[in-house]
């Protein structure tokens, strides 16, 4: 008889992980969108806004490799039980601050805020991804890491509407405060139920370690090892893309909302779920694209298989960058952002399966490498934004889009996916 929990327990465990991933994304993006009501309420302008954004960036991409490089040492376990607390004093922090605090202290209180919940969400995708591949075959390696960003483009499509309508009841702060209640519970039952590995579970069944082949025992990490992860020609190939496609995710991620807003007149509710549907179609992009890779990288190889997509895709979303800010209508342009956003994110897959299949065992440090280049691109994004923005010049946040996007494009002709040698 076929052991039925032989799946169940893996994707219990990603359960888990997908949820971490997807509150993540509503923790960090809830600051830009409750920014129409807390600009004026704090006498912040949107220029500061880019540096409260800015604060979140470079400590996430800081620190990405220091992060991966725990959560391989140590495991997902410990690992996201710091991202579960960490985001929680960073959460409640922001919305409690302005009662004690007010004008440069409060703004210098606020980057501290955003600068911690950078360093605590930076292990997240890096740690999930060793989750990944200690718990899981390799044939779903593309698959599990489309969902795990489908869980945290969910959560960026919630935080509009959701921040919104806590807005109208509680106020901006009591809104952010409210979100923190899911993350404290996500952390207790992590606590509670969740491994590093398959082994660690007292759930886990023979057949299912036997279909993983977890009993061969990887070499600790050191930092020569690490610093040979750090210079793999392909890695970093694939960290200079990510980089320039995490521009453009950056760039939808924190600013779609208030061009919505500013330039395109909607307001309430409206807004809201206006600005909801470019993230649902990013989480439809992110799963397909998962399962794609897994097919593609099955059929042609992993370096063809891995390829194909961004080659095919990335084109379509520097055509709808650049038609965004073009088009008459403003529902039009929330269409072109949904499309451009979903031919985005339906290279999440191919971006960290092709990764983990160049590093395998230091999956943990090449994804933090992976990691580190594309936060450099949300870097990079804010103040350029943020300077545009300030002066309405919206067509121009929208083509700085387009040029990143195809820069990501041309750098994927020139990555080798094979595993590399040892």
């Amino acid at each position: 008889m076929r052991d039925k929990t032989r799946l169940r327990l893996r994707w219990v465990m990603f359960s888990y992980v997908f949820t971490f991933a997807m509150l993540a994304y509503v923790q960090r993006s809830s600051v830009s969108v409750a920014a129409e009501d807390m600009l004026p309420a704090l006498h912040l302008s949107v220029v500061q806004l880019g540096w409260l954004n800015a604060a979140f960036t470079t400590a996430y991409a800081i620190f990405q490799l220091p992060g991966g490089a725990l959560g391989q040492k140590y495991g997902a376990r410990p690992i996201f039980l710091a991202v579960g607390v960490t985001g929680l004093i960073a959460t409640i922090g922001t919305p409690i601050f302005p009662t004690l605090l007010g004008g440069t202290t409060l703004f210098i209180a606020l980057l501290a805020t955003q600068f911690l919940l950078g360093i605590g969400q930076a292990p997240v995708f890096p740690t999930l991804a060793t989750l990944v591949e200690r718990w899981f075959p390799v044939r779903q390696f593309g698959l599990t890491n489309g969902l795990s960003t489908s869980g945290m483009l969910l959560g960026g499509a919630l935080t509009a509407p959701l921040i919104v309508w806590l807005t109208s009841l509680w106020g901006w702060q009591g809104a952010l405060l409210w979100t923190a209640l899911p993350a404290a519970v996500l952390t207790v039952i992590w606590a509670l139920d969740g491994r590093s590995t398959p082994t660690e579970h007292p759930r886990i069944s023979t057949e299912e370690l036997a279909e993983l082949d977890v009993t061969a025992v990887s070499e600790p990490l050191t930092f020569a090892r690490l610093w040979r992860v750090a210079r793999n020609r392909n890695i970093l190939l694939l960290a200079l893309s990510y980089l320039s496609f995490n521009y453009v995710f950056y760039l939808i991620t924190f600013w779609s909302f208030l061009y919505l807003v500013r330039d395109r007149g909607f307001s309430g509710l409206e807004s809201g779920l206006m600005a909801m549907l470019p993230w649902l179609g990013a989480a439809v992009g992110a799963a397909i694209g998962g399962f794609m890779t897994d097919s593609l990288a099955q059929r042609m190889g992993p370096t063809k298989g891995y390829r194909l997509l961004p080659l095919l895709t990335l084109p379509v979303a520097v055509v709808m960058l650049l038609a965004t800010p073009a088009v008459e209508g403003a529902y039009l342009a929330v269409a072109a952002l949904v499309v451009a956003f979903f031919a985005m994110e339906i290279n999440e897959g191919p971006f960290w399966a092709a990764t983990m299949s160049v590093a395998r065992a230091d999956t943990g440090a090449a994804t933090g490498v992976l990691n580190t280049g594309g936060n450099i691109g949300g870097i990079i994004c804010q103040p350029i934004a943020a300077a545009l923005a300030a002066t309405g010049a919206w067509t121009q946040v929208w083509l700085s889009g387009a040029l990143f996007a195809l820069l990501a494009v041309v750098l994927w002709l020139f990555v080798n996916a094979e595993p590399a040698e040892r």
